[in-house]
């Protein structure tokens, strides 16, 4: 009895182990995964709307058909990358995720209290004027990944405006070198006092 208890426990136990190695394992071993289904159809380091979701033709799974979907691909290899979102009417939302899709950021309107979110994968500059609640930056665990920005239509007859919000997003490369610390000139030296007469 003893025997098949230990059986038993060792079997589920074993069964565990496979169970997790393989669940952790999928998203790197996967061929189809997030990023390379949208490779084909979506440019790098900017913008993409996605065909609205149908029934027997949607570009991911699980895609709701109240929502306007963008998607930048991005690639950090090239420099630090901005991303621009204007807030639509009724909700938007921007999700950062790895190469691996790990999601790792998660931002909506109503959080960034702007009337448009943007964000710059960068370090903070030196200057101690500028600092994080200025502007939003994320770090980004990994060189490439993707940013998958949305815009609800609350009604079927306002997701030609959802669109528009999400087609007037921006997603590129920063080429311009962040500005520099201006030295502050060197003061001009005293004048010497007037030599008094002797």
């Amino acid at each position: 009895m003893i025997r098949l208890l230990f059986t038993i426990i060792a079997g589920v136990l074993l069964g565990g182990v496979v169970h997790l190695v393989s669940v952790l394992a999928l998203p790197r071993i996967a061929t189809q995964d997030a990023y390379s289904r949208l490779t084909p159809m979506t440019k790098l380091n900017a913008v993409t709307p996605l065909p609205l979701a149908a029934p027997n033709n949607a570009p991911m799974p699980f895609m709701d058909p109240a929502f306007a979907i963008a998607i930048c691909r991005y690639d950090l290899s090239g420099g630090p990358i901005k991303l621009a979102v204007p807030v639509s009417q009724a909700y938007t939302s921007v999700s950062f995720y790895t190469r691996n899709e790990v999601a790792y950021y998660a931002i909506n309107d109503r959080s960034a209290g702007r009337k448009v979110i943007e964000a710059q994968h960068a370090e903070l500059p030196e200057d101690e004027d500028v600092t994080a609640a200025d502007r939003l930056i994320i770090d980004a665990p990994t060189a490439t990944g993707l940013i998958v920005l949305k815009a609800l239509a609350p009604e079927p007859g306002l997701m030609p405006q959802a669109q528009a919000t999400l087609a007037a997003s921006s997603c590129k490369v920063q080429n311009e070198p962040p500005p520099a610390k201006q030295e502050e000139p060197a003061p001009a030296p005293a004048p010497a006092p007037p030599r008094g007469k002797r």
